[in-house]
């Protein structure tokens, strides 16, 4: 308990199972926290759900600069610091070969998925101080590629450049900046993936994707909302620039 006490907390794509289930653990850990969504219907039912004076919501696209300042000039106005950005908004998009992937949705994709990240991080730097920690949601699918997934993977990928670049232009600063690159995701984005991959039958799909991960099962949200505790945490000072891999073991084959 309160290994955050004191410190304000923006969580992007805060209505998805990471960033509400991060939203609510660092609430448990003495956090001020500002949660961050496109998703205005799903952000009230959060807001019923944590009632807690130390929230406010910010109803925002993340890939337009206007958004991304008010949800920043929000957590200052609120609280009169950030000191941990959870820059995690991502959407899927759709699944299908590069050749017939619609040009409009990998569009979309790489809007939310890096331009949203980009003008996080841009805008938000300006405003952390020294012990600041920015995580960045990446995937496994910024490490290796999945066929059908493309417009993912490309923006999963540049989204460890991203990281990597941040972090050296940060570190002067003091602060530190890394990325987290689950596994699937026992979650709304997998069950999207894996019916995109076998229409009709994604509970096929869902096996193929387990049997792929030693530990023979998909993550928890909790259990990648404590990874990124840990880097939001003072425990964390000395790491910064370093890819999180938390997969059960998917990529050591």
């Amino acid at each position: 308990m309160n290994r955050l006490q004191n410190k304000v907390a923006v969580i992007t794509g805060g209505s998805g199972s990471i960033g509400q289930t991060t939203a609510k653990l660092f609430l448990t850990e003495g956090a001020q926290v500002v949660v961050v969504d496109f998703d205005e219907e799903a952000m009230a039912e959060l807001a019923k759900e944590l009632n807690s004076p130390q929230v406010r919501f910010c109803v925002a696209d993340v890939s337009k600069v206007e958004d991304v300042l008010r949800y920043i000039e929000l957590a200052v106005r609120e609280f009169g610091k950030i000191d941990i950005f959870f820059n995690n908004a991502g959407i899927e998009g759709t699944v299908a070969p590069i050749v017939d992937y619609p040009d409009a949705i990998f569009d979309q994709v790489l809007a939310v998925n890096i331009r949203g990240m980009w003008l996080g991080n841009k805008y938000m730097l300006p405003h952390m101080q020294a012990g600041g920690s920015i995580i960045m949601t990446s995937s496994v699918a910024g490490m290796v590629g999945f066929a059908g997934l493309g417009a993912y993977v490309v923006s999963k990928h540049a989204a460890v450049g991203l990281m990597r670049t941040t972090a050296i232009e940060a570190a002067p600063q003091g602060i530190r900046v890394n990325s987290i690159h689950p596994s699937p995701v026992n979650n709304r984005m997998m069950r999207s993936i894996e019916e995109g991959v076998a229409a009709g039958h994604a509970e096929v799909s869902q096996k193929k994707f387990e049997s792929l991960i030693p530990l023979g099962r998909y993550a928890e949200p909790l259990e990648i909302a404590q990874l990124v505790l840990f880097l939001g945490s003072d425990e964390s000072q000395f790491i910064t620039g370093t890819t999180q891999v938390i997969d059960g073991g998917l990529l050591v084959q």
